[in-house]
């Protein structure tokens, strides 16, 4: 499916949200989650900028799919869980 983790896909915002609130967590505790499930994975802390996770959640931004795993890590959830169906274009219905 992704064959490359800078490949640019679109996070399903309302379900990242979604998650965010079940948690009961705020913008920026999800940020830390992101930073703190990095760090438990890798050793290395990687986060995101509460901006980025408000462009995903809002304005369904497209993210690389290493940001996409970033998220899906702080949510405890795997990436395809919170990854947005591909939308059918015109062009891919005439045949």
């Amino acid at each position: 499916m992704i064959e490359d983790e800078s490949q640019l896909v679109r996070a399903d915002g309302l379900s990242v949200r979604r998650r965010r609130h079940d948690q009961g967590w705020s913008p920026r505790d999800l940020v830390t989650a992101i930073g703190d499930a990095s760090f438990a994975a890798t050793g290395v802390r990687e986060s995101i900028t509460p901006n980025l996770l408000s462009g995903i959640e809002e304005r369904r931004e497209r993210i690389s799919y290493s940001i996409l795993c970033l998220v899906a890590g702080g949510l405890d959830c795997d990436p395809i869980d919170i990854l947005a169906p591909e939308q059918e274009t015109p062009e891919s219905d005439a045949g």
